[in-house]
């Protein structure tokens, strides 16, 4: 069932299967709700009710113009709201990417509506010293880094724009094995934007079809990436929301599901968890998938994410 949400100030479009206990999932970027298609049928036919939302500045969902609109305040909000609607009291929140930031931040920031929290490709990153932005600047000097290159308003939106198809099918495809980018690329400060960097991938790897590419593709050019830019652009405003839980670990149960072959977790080591998990349920590294993991692997996540789920005490 599709339908809409309204609240915190925002149109959501969801998609949901199922009645039980709720689980929440918050997708990433450049993606939409669409990219939990396989895990819904699954979670519902095992007695979950399980909701994904086309979070803020993303697909049929509101695109807030205000840039602090996308920070984690509002994000977290969103996802409270989504729970309030359901008519639960906790719910177990499921992250990708930018996704699991957001329910990461979620679970320490009202760990009380949190039932247990799993991300995917992005692990727990503990609030550093200093504002992100300072942090990578000098880590990456000269050189080119994506998440630099989207702070500036309009910039990488027009870059990313420019041709949306190269765009959708160079991330989803080339951070997926097989795609054998060039590291150097993404990386050298050759004052070439970001599309640019972006690898030409022939045809489609056996986990996404044409049909399901072009789903992104069509989605994206009609609302652009602004939205999805725009929480890039929220790194030092959430490090400043984010202080009064600094030295907080995250308190309810917690797992981890990542790729072996992810480019990201090079420079997000598992590591960064140590210490900061209260109660942590273990890591699953699947063999074989990049980034995309929930869409490249689909059997083998849902079997870690149920496993996640049923070792959980009951929520309603």
């Amino acid at each position: 069932m599709e339908r809409t949400i309204s609240t915190n100030g925002v149109d959501l479009h969801v998609t949901e299967e199922g009645s039980g206990p709720p689980v929440i999932l918050a997708h990433g970027f450049p993606e939409l709700g669409y990219s939990w298609r396989h895990q819904l049928p699954f979670l519902a036919g095992h007695g979950y009710r399980a909701v994904a939302p086309d979070q803020r500045g993303y697909g049929r969902s509101s695109r807030p113009e205000a840039i602090s609109d996308y920070d984690v305040e509002h994000l977290t909000g969103d996802l409270l709201g989504v729970l309030d609607d359901l008519g639960h009291e906790k719910a177990v929140f499921v992250g990708h990417d930018w996704g699991s930031i957001a329910v990461w931040s979620l679970a320490q920031r009202a760990p009380e509506r949190v039932a247990g929290v799993m991300g995917m490709s992005v692990p727990f990153i503990p609030r550093g010293d200093r504002p992100p932005t300072e942090s990578l600047g000098f880590i990456f000097q000269d050189n080119f880094f994506y998440m630099l290159y989207f702070q500036e308003p309009g910039v990488a939106d027009a870059n990313l724009a420019a041709d949306t198809r190269h765009t959708i099918r160079g991330m989803l495809l080339g951070l997926s094995p097989g795609a054998n980018p060039d590291p150097g690329a993404m990386v050298a400060g050759d004052g070439r934007g970001f599309a640019e960097r972006l690898p030409e991938v022939e045809g489609e790897p056996g986990w996404i079809t044409a049909a399901e590419i072009e789903h992104y593709v069509s989605t994206f050019e009609e609302t652009g990436f602004t939205g999805g830019l725009n929480w890039y652009r929220n790194l030092d405003r959430n490090w400043e929301l984010m202080e009064p839980w600094g030295g907080e670990q995250v308190q309810p149960p917690a797992a981890f599901v990542g790729g072996v072959d992810d480019p990201v977790l090079t420079f997000t080591p598992l590591s960064v968890m140590d210490g900061h998990l209260a109660d942590p349920r273990g890591v699953t590294m699947l063999e074989g998938a990049g980034h995309w993991v929930q869409q490249e692997k689909p059997a083998e996540v849902n079997a870690a994410l149920l496993a996640f789920l049923q070792g959980l005490d009951p929520w309603t």
